[in-house]
């Protein structure tokens, strides 16, 4: 033991011996961080399951080898370019359109998309029955979303009316290439043949197609690389394309950024585990300082009663790093169903033998860095310990090794963190945030035990007065339980206040006379007998805008290709691709204020540009200054106008909102088409007023904001239940903890039990004072957290959705007597043992 060298065989069989009464203790230690360590697994697997499915299924993603997009069809040169490429080519297009629905009367907004070809050539409509996603294509029938199916009850057979042309339903179409749960709840979709689209009377002017063409080729053709070559003359003639390489990248950087979320969501739940894991080394190493100071007696150095400990923890870290990645590995297989909605594809799952090495690696490190504050203070322990543990209580030393220990625990959570963001910025900002969490947790839970022992309730019975007490009394768990409990009480009440705000704020845009009806893509010569058809169902109409379609030439005399090449003006290039859909007026809506400059309402002809009004966020992403020309090309008529004011748009009222406003005077002449927002008093006025609206007008589309709701609604339960989900895994780990710290001081407890039963106290009053004592740290855990997440709450809906913070008490409420009861329930049933010891078994044990 002497030897200069460390004698690890020896350290490893005193850790062994001196583990052998302790060992369920140990695995306490580092319990808290199975689940951590689990999510993380979970995470990991998912994300490398996801990209091998990425890779696998990306052409069936696509549905095509090459697909192109545009807002307007091709013609000419580049028509004749597309028509040379692949071996074979289908088109789609799609744009938004009101279906009816013959058999219950009923209509719905979905995404029309006419198709013309055999795509998809990679996968297949999944519809029923099977045959109908072909046999459609040749007669004059549809493929109907299984949402509006279910939504109006209809049927195989029935009929559906889209324009002019009645269509009948094919079959449901329960998924198509690149369609998730998601995409078919917000915008469900209806597949016609293109041959019956003239027909329909839908394509006319001023209408927002969107035109697709899907391309086949070759085995041996390295699409992407001609997809490359072809790229300018694609973007001259303002074409997006696809390929399944580009597709492959994309989807696998949406759901890297969802895996990295999760996984972050998942390292919160194994911070609050560390936590106590920190907390429960600290109480095992003060109950080990007699043992200890005897080893060192005994000749034992005290680096080497710091490894005995170190070996411990190792040796129990890894283990419950072990068992996280087996329960890791069977949560994996029951993500798929909780983000099944987000997948636009199916997904298989197999063992990653990448996750459980990271799982291993990071639990291991975690559970000895965490543990690494208590067990240095082993060094500072003294021989003359023995003596002092008698009548002293000792307190451990602290030295600036800890210090250095605190300062690598924070280098992991920024290390982490930018693994996950792999930005600097992002990882410091995460890393603050985390830390600041834990320090005003951990601040709140001092403050409240100095004000409880500054503020003592003297005139309480003593029942309560004791319960109380046993918060500041030594080795209490206040402070960890309020930072984990509190921690997944906050975020679990900042999701429900966040999806409360954003409901409400939507609610309240539509309540009272706001618009909730808006009727766009009214021709001008349908204008009046809409507003006929709008007294006749006494719908005063709240709206009525005009829209015109341009694009943009010139900016500053600077045109798109004057861009090309220059990295630095990407932004400044996009504004060119894109169509504009504006409005004139001379005065500004309730939705906006101008910012910047000074609103011209009214052109004269006596001005030398036309004055127009940017928003300010569009302005400021484009580098548009005031003063600066912008010439627009409307159906081949150019305008040069000069930006004279920048709009400040509230976007979140219902309201037709506008990148671009003209002043009156200049576009009254144009072609364009109109927008109208009503007010619709019940839902039995609003079905008939849309009916004879479809009915009557078959090119315009209605959108009814009720069902927005719906739909929204349907949307935030989905996301806030893989949020609830993952932050499940921080419930669970505080509940742990919570557990284990009350174990871990089951000794601790025991000797109080019998010095008051000693004194006369009965099994009832100790009862009591173990209720009274895990009920004042439940309500001061719940309390704490729901009171961080009304404080961030209130800070979101002020600052960020710039809404009125309006929480509902009751749920707070309920959620508080839950943590509150839950907190009761567990220290009860761990301290029921306490209770039948008898006196002289503790007495025994301290002689």
């Amino acid at each position: 033991m002497n030897k200069e060298n460390i004698n690890f065989p020896w350290l490893l069989k005193m850790a062994w011996r001196d583990s052998r009464r302790n060992r369920a203790r140990l695995f306490l230690f580092v319990s808290s961080i199975v689940l951590g360590i689990a999510a993380l697994v979970a995470i990991y697997a998912l994300g490398d399951n996801l990209r091998q499915n990425i890779d696998s299924q990306a052409a069936t993603l696509l549905g095509a080898d090459l697909a192109l997009s545009g807002n307007r069809p091709i013609e000419g040169k580049v028509k004749t370019m597309v028509d040379s490429l692949g071996t074979a080519r289908s088109e789609e297009r799609s744009f938004a359109s009101m279906v009816y629905f013959l058999k219950s009367g009923g209509n719905r907004l979905a995404q029309v998309k006419a198709l013309q070809g055999d795509y998809p050539y990679y996968g297949t409509f999944e519809t029923v029955p099977l045959e109908a996603g072909i046999s459609f294509r040749t007669k004059k029938e549809a493929l109907v979303d299984q949402s509006l199916m279910l939504q109006y009850q209809a049927k195989v057979g029935d009929s559906i009316k889209i324009g002019e042309v009645t269509f009948a339903i094919a079959g449901i179409l329960e998924k198509a290439p690149g369609q998730n749960g998601l995409t078919s709840t917000v915008a469900p979709s209806v597949y016609i043949p293109m041959k019956y689209l003239d027909a329909t009377g839908l394509m006319q002017k001023g209408s927002r197609v969107a035109y697709r063409y899907y391309l086949k080729f070759p085995e041996d053709t390295d699409v992407q690389n001609l997809a490359k070559k072809l790229d300018p003359r694609f973007e001259a003639a303002d074409l997006d394309y696809k390929t399944v390489q580009t597709q492959k990248e994309d989807t696998g950087r949406s759901f890297k950024d969802l895996t990295r979320f999760l996984s972050l969501v998942g390292f919160v739940a194994l911070l609050l585990g560390c936590i106590g894991v920190a907390s429960a080394i600290h109480i095992y190493i003060r109950e080990k300082l007699n043992s200890i100071a005897i080893l060192r007696c005994l000749g034992v150095r005290a680096s080497q009663a710091f490894l005995i400990y170190l070996i411990q923890i190792v040796g129990i870290g890894l283990l419950g790093s072990v068992l996280g990645c087996l329960l890791g590995t069977a949560i994996q297989q029951f993500l798929p169903i909780v983000i099944k909605d987000f997948l636009p594809f199916e997904l298989t799952t197999d063992i990653s033998w990448i996750a459980i090495a990271q799982g291993l690696v990071i639990g291991t490190l975690i559970s000895v860095l965490f543990a690494l504050p208590p067990l240095v203070s082993i060094r500072k322990i003294s021989p003359l310990n023995v003596l002092r543990n008698i009548f002293d209580q000792v307190k451990l030393d602290r030295d600036p090794v800890i210090w250095l220990v605190y300062a690598l625990i924070v280098v992991f959570i920024f290390g982490f963190s930018y693994l996950q963001m792999r930005t600097w910025l992002q990882s410091l900002i995460f890393t603050a945030g985390i830390l600041g969490s834990f320090l005003l947790l951990y601040g709140t839970a001092v403050l409240l035990m100095w004000l409880v022992r500054r503020f003592f309730p003297q005139s309480w019975s003593y029942l309560w007065r004791q319960g109380l007490a046993n918060l500041y009394r030594p080795n209490n768990q206040t402070a960890i339980l309020i930072v984990s409990i509190g921690l997944g009480t906050s975020l679990i009440c900042t999701l429900f206040f966040t999806q409360t705000i954003l409901m409400t704020r939507v609610n309240l845009s539509t309540s009272g006379n706001q618009p909730n009806i808006v009727l766009f893509d009214i021709q001008p010569g349908q204008k009046e007998a809409v507003l006929d058809v709008a007294k006749v169902h006494k719908v005063p109409v709240n709206q009525s805008v005009p829209i015109v379609n341009m694009r943009l030439d010139e900016v500053n005399g600077k045109t798109a290709a004057d861009f090309q090449g220059d990295t630095t003006a990407e932004q400044s290039r996009r504004i060119f691709s894109r169509e504009y859909r504006v409005t004139f007026r001379d005065s500004l809506s309730s939705s906006e204020k101008i910012s910047k400059g000074k609103w011209e309402g009214i052109y004269t002809k006596d001005q030398p540009l036309i004055p127009i009004s940017l928003e300010q966020g569009f302005a400021e992403r484009s580098r548009v200054n005031l003063g600066d020309t912008m010439v627009f090309n409307v159906q081949g008529t150019l305008m040069t106008t000069r930006v004279s004011s920048f709009r400040e748009v509230n976007w979140g009222e219902v309201q037709t909102n506008f990148l671009v406003v003209f002043p009156s005077g200049v576009l009254e002449e144009a072609p364009q088409f109109n927008v109208m927002l009503t007010h619709v008093p019940s839902p039995e006025v609003s079905a008939r007023f849309q009916r004879d609206i479809v009915r009557q007008f078959p090119n315009i589309s209605i959108i009814d904001l009720a069902l927005v709701l719906r739909v929204l609604d349907e949307l935030f339960t989905k996301i806030g239940f893989v949020i609830r989900f993952m932050a499940g895994f921080s419930i669970l780990t505080g509940i742990i903890v919570l557990i284990a710290s009350v174990l871990i001081s089951k000794y601790q407890r025991l000797q109080e039990s019998v010095l008051l039963r000693t004194i006369g106290a009965s099994k009832k009053q100790i009862f009591t004072i173990t209720a009274m004592e895990y009920f004042f740290l439940g309500s001061l855990a719940a309390f704490t957290g729901i009171l961080i997440s009304l404080v961030g709450s209130w800070a979101l809906a002020r600052f960020s959705f710039e809404a009125e913070f309006r929480p509902d008490v009751w749920p707070v409420i309920a959620l508080f007597l839950f943590v509150s009861l839950l907190t009761v329930s567990i220290g009860l049933i761990n301290s029921r043992g306490i209770l039948s010891r008898p006196p002289l078994e503790v007495l025994r044990q301290d002689v």
